[in-house]
C-alpha cells in the first residue's frame, strides 16, 4: 500500500487519517485507474461488440478492488489509519446509465467477459442525468435529475470522434471509455459516446426540458418521456446516434487489424441487446456500400455478423417506429430499410413477418431477425414462448437461429461485493473456487444437514437484517423490526410484475390484523422500484403503496405486527443492502410475461427463498432447487396464453363472485386511504382492476395469498428454512454470468 500512500501524499499533502472520505475516494479512484491501465486489456482478431442503450454499472470502487484482488489490503490499509473502506464509497455517485434488469445484465455480462478473458467490449450512450432521481412527496412518485458526472470520475475522455449525420445537421461525438476488471484478469472497456454540447442547464421543472432541442437534450436523459411526437422521435435521435458511432468504431478497428470489409465477419461480431441498437443494421450497410461494397454483399456481411438478443414479449417493448418519423429523423436509412424490406417480402409474402407493415410502421426485432444470425430468448421458458407463439412465424423460417442463453449474474458484484459475510463463510466451508468456477457452490450440500452450518446462516442472514434496517432508516425514515420476516419485491414498476397483487395480499393481512388475527412472527413488506414518467397506472401503484406504508406505520394495532416500506430511489446501491438481508424473494409476475429476471437469481444467491409463478427464469430455478425448497402459485403460462388467445378473462366477475377480493379492492378506495391518499389515483387504480387487470391479478390472488401465508408460516420451522437457504445457495451456480457468456461464445460469438 505504500503506492497508495505517496499518491495520497501528493494529492493531498497530508496523511491517510487527515484525510476526509472524499478525498481517500478521489485517492483510490485515481489509484484504481492507473492499476486497471497497468493490467492492459483484452484483445484478439475477432471481438464481440456488445451494444446497449443501458449499462446500470453501480458503484466501481469496491467491484474494481476485488476484481484486481486487492480489496482485504485497502480496506485493512484504511482501518489501521481509523478509516471504513464502505464510508469512503459512500462519496462515490452512482453512474445514471442504467435502469433495470436490462442494464444490469449488461454490467454483469461486461464483468463476465473480462474475467473469461474474451476480446469484447460494450457500447452505449454517457447519459449526464440518468433515468431520474426519485423522490416521494405526498406519498407520489416525482422525478428530478439523477446527475453523477464529476471532474474526476471513472470516465476517460478519448481523442476518438465522428461526424453522425441527422435530417439537416450533424452532431459531433465525443468518446469516454470506462474500463471494466476481470476477475484476476485483464480489463475490457466500456465505450460511451457523449455530445461535448449537451446542456444539463435545459432542464427546467422536475426532469422537463424542450424535447426539440436536439443539439443540447441528446444525451441527458435515458428513455425520454414517450408520450408525445417529439419524445419518440428524441429516442430515435438517441437510438441512430449509438449506432452510428458504434458502427463507424467497429469498421474503423477492424480496417486497422486488417480487414478488407468483405471479412469484416471474421473481426467483428455485434450483439443487439433488446431493439433499442437495431438500426445498426441499415447503417452498417449505408456504410459498407458508402465504402465501394454492393448492397446483395453488404446485406451478406451484416446478416453474418449481427445477433440480437429479444428481452420480452411484451408488444410495447418491440419497437416500431413510423416511417415518417424516420423520414423527419434519418433520412438517409429509410431507402434501405425500405430495400431490406423489399428483400424480404419477395421471399416471404406474409404480413406477420415483414419489416414495414401495412401501416407503414417498422418492426425492429423482424429486422434483427432477418439480418441476424441468432436470435436468442433469455430463460428457457422465454425462448420456447419466442419459438411456439409470438415468433413463431420466424422460427419457422429460421430454425436454426434460434436459441437460449439463460440470464446470469456475476457473483463478484452479488455475493463477494455485497455479502462479504457469508462470502467468507462459505469460502471456509468449501474453499474459493466458487469464486471463479460457480458450479462449486454445490459442494455446500454437504451441509445441509449440519446444524451448526445451518445456524451460523442464519446469524449471517440476522446480520445482513441489521444491516439493511439502517439503510432503510437512513433512506425512508422508517424503523423496522430485524427480527420481522423480510418479504422483498423489488424491480421495475410495471403491471406484470405485479406490486398490485402483492398490495391486495399486504392489505388483506392489515384488515386480518384488525379482526384479531395476528401472525405469529412480524412480517416487514419492502418494495424498492421505479415507475416510467409516463406510466399512469405503475405510479398509482407506488401511490397505493405508500398509502398503505403510512396507513400501517400510524395504526397502533397493525403496526407491531406488520410494516410496509418503498424504498426511494432504488438503484444498485439500495439492492446491494435488500438482497442479502432478504427471506422471501417475490418473483411474481404473470406467468409468460417476464422473459427471465435476475434478481431471483440475486435473491437465491444469498440466500432467500423464491415465492412466484412459474415464469422466467423461475421455473429454472425450480427444477434446480427441487419443490420444497421454492414455493409456486398461479395460473401456468400456457393456461394465461389460452386466456389472452380468448380473450375470455373478465376481473369484473371474480370481483363480484369473490366476497375476500372485493372487500381487498375496495379497500383501495376506502376512507382509510382516501384520508391519506388523492382521489383520483387511488380510483384510476381500484377501476384498472375491477374493470381491466389486464395482467390477471386477481386471477391468481386466492393461490397467492395460500401459498405466501404457507410460507410465512414455514418459515417459524428456523432450521428447516436454514436448510431451503443453504439449498438455494448451493443451487446459484447455474445462474452465473460466466456460464452465460461462455454459452454466448461457443454457441454465437465463437470468440
Amino acid at each position: 500500500m505504500k503506492e497508495l500512500e505517496n499518491l495520497i501524499q501528493d494529492m493531498f499533502h497530508k496523511d491517510c487519517e487527515q484525510c476526509t472520505n472524499e478525498e481517500l475516494y478521489q485517492a483510490l479512484l485515481t489509484h484504481t485507474k492507473q492499476l486497471l491501465a497497468n493490467k492492459g486489456y483484452q484483445d484478439g482478431k475477432k471481438k464481440v461488440y456488445y451494444i446497449s442503450a443501458e449499462f446500470l454499472i453501480g458503484k466501481l470502487l469496491s467491484n474494481n478492488l476485488i476484481n484486481l484482488g486487492i480489496y482485504d489490503q485497502v480496506a485493512e490499509f484504511l482501518k489501521q489509519n481509523g478509516k471504513s473502506l464502505a464510508e469512503v464509497e459512500e462519496a462515490e455517485p452512482e453512474p445514471s446509465l442504467g435502469n433495470g434488469g436490462l442494464g444490469r445484465l449488461a454490467a454483469c455480462f461486461l464483468d463476465s467477459i473480462a474475467t473469461l478473458g474474451l476480446p469484447g467490449e460494450g457500447i452505449g450512450l454517457n447519459y449526464h442525468l440518468g433515468l431520474f432521481k426519485q423522490e416521494f412527496h405526498n406519498h407520489l412518485q416525482n422525478e428530478t435529475p439523477n446527475p453523477w458526472i464529476a471532474e474526476n470520475s471513472w470516465l476517460k475522455s478519448t481523442d476518438t470522434s465522428y461526424m453522425i449525420p441527422y435530417r439537416g445537421f450533424a452532431l459531433k461525438s465525443s468518446l469516454y471509455d470506462m474500463d471494466v476488471a476481470g476477475y484476476h484478469n485483464k480489463s475490457i472497456k466500456l465505450h460511451l459516446f457523449d455530445i461535448d454540447i449537451a446542456d444539463e442547464d435545459i432542464v427546467g421543472d422536475g426532469i422537463s426540458f424542450d424535447k426539440k432541442d436536439i443539439l443540447h437534450n441528446l444525451t441527458l436523459f435515458l428513455y425520454p418521456d414517450d408520450s408525445d411526437d417529439a419524445g419518440r422521435k428524441l429516442r430515435i435521435y438517441q437510438q441512430y446516434f449509438m449506432v452510428s458511432n458504434a458502427a463507424q468504431y467497429i469498421l474503423d478497428e477492424a480496417v486497422k487489424k486488417g480487414c478488407t470489409l468483405h471479412d469484416l465477419a471474421d473481426y467483428a461480431v455485434v450483439q443487439i441487446n433488446d431493439t433499442h441498437p437495431s438500426m445498426i443494421i441499415p447503417e452498417f450497410i449505408r456504410l459498407l456500400t458508402e465504402r465501394g461494397i454492393e448492397f446483395d454483399e453488404a446485406c451478406q456481411i451484416v446478416s453474418r455478423m449481427c445477433a440480437y438478443t429479444n428481452h420480452t414479449i411484451l408488444a410495447e417493448a418491440l419497437e416500431k417506429w413510423p416511417m415518417d418519423y424516420l423520414m423527419d429523423v434519418v433520412p438517409h436509412l429509410v431507402p434501405i430499410i425500405r430495400k431490406l424490406d423489399e428483400r424480404m417480402k419477395k421471399k416471404f409474402p406474409q404480413e406477420s413477418v415483414a419489416i414495414i407493415d401495412k401501416n407503414d410502421l417498422v418492426h425492429m426485432a423482424h429486422m434483427d431477425i432477418h439480418y441476424g444470425f441468432s436470435i436468442n430468448g433469455v430463460a428457457a421458458l422465454h425462448t420456447d414462448i419466442l419459438k411456439n407463439s409470438e415468433l413463431k412465424n420466424f422460427y419457422e423460417i429460421y430454425p436454426e437461429k434460434f436459441n437460449n442463453k439463460t440470464n446470469g449474474i456475476t457473483f463478484r458484484r452479488w455475493l463477494m461485493h455485497c455479502n462479504h459475510e457469508l462470502t467468507d463463510y462459505i469460502t471456509s466451508l468449501i474453499g474459493d473456487d466458487f469464486k471463479k468456477d460457480a458450479f462449486a457452490l454445490e459442494k455446500l450440500l454437504k451441509y445441509k444437514d449440519d446444524s451448526e452450518v445451518l445456524a451460523r446462516l442464519l446469524a449471517i442472514k440476522a446480520n445482513a437484517k441489521k444491516a439493511c434496517k439502517e439503510f432503510i432508516l437512513h433512506n425512508t425514515g422508517v424503523e423496522i423490526d430485524e427480527n420481522s420476516i423480510y418479504d422483498i419485491q423489488s424491480k421495475r414498476l410495471h403491471e406484470y410484475k405485479r406490486q398490485q397483487l402483492n398490495a391486495l395480499y399486504i392489505i388483506q393481512k392489515y384488515l386480518e390484523i384488525k379482526n384479531g388475527h395476528k401472525p405469529t412472527t412480524p412480517v416487514t413488506f419492502i418494495f424498492g422500484a421505479k415507475a416510467a414518467p409516463a406510466y399512469v397506472i405503475a405510479k398509482d401503484i407506488i401511490h397505493l403503496l405508500l398509502c398503505l406504508q403510512e396507513l400501517i406505520k400510524n395504526d397502533p394495532d397493525v403496526e407491531p405486527y406488520m410494516k410496509v416500506v418503498m424504498v426511494e430511489n432504488y438503484n444498485v446501491t439500495a439492492a446491494e443492502k435488500l438482497i442479502p438481508a432478504c427471506d422471501v424473494s417475490e418473483q411474481i409476475s404473470l406467468a409468460s410475461k417476464e422473459a427471465s429476471g435476475t434478481g431471483n437469481m440475486k435473491f437465491m444467491l444469498n440466500g432467500a427463498v423464491t415465492l412466484g409463478t412459474l415464469d422466467g427464469a423461475n421455473v429454472e430455478i425450480g427444477d434446480l432447487v427441487g419443490k420444497d425448497n421454492i414455493y409456486i402459485f398461479g395460473e401456468s403460462s400456457e393456461k394465461v396464453i389460452e386466456h389472452y388467445e380468448k380473450a375470455d378473462y373478465c376481473s369484473k366477475e371474480i370481483y363480484e363472485s369473490d366476497e375476500d377480493i372485493r372487500q381487498c379492492v375496495d379497500f383501495i378506495v376506502s376512507p382509510q386511504l382516501l384520508s391519506i391518499g388523492q382521489e383520483e389515483n387511488l380510483r384510476r387504480l381500484y377501476s384498472e382492476l375491477v374493470n381491466k387487470d389486464w395482467f390477471m391479478t386477481l386471477l391468481d390472488f386466492q393461490d397467492y395469498v395460500k401459498v405466501k401465508d404457507q410460507a410465512l408460516a414455514d418459515y417459524e420451522n428456523r432450521e428447516a428454512w436454514a436448510k431451503k437457504m443453504l439449498v438455494n445457495i448451493a443451487k446459484a451456480g447455474y445462474f452465473s454470468s460466466d456460464r452465460t457468456i461462455d454459452q454466448y461464445n461457443e454457441d454465437i460469438w465463437h470468440l
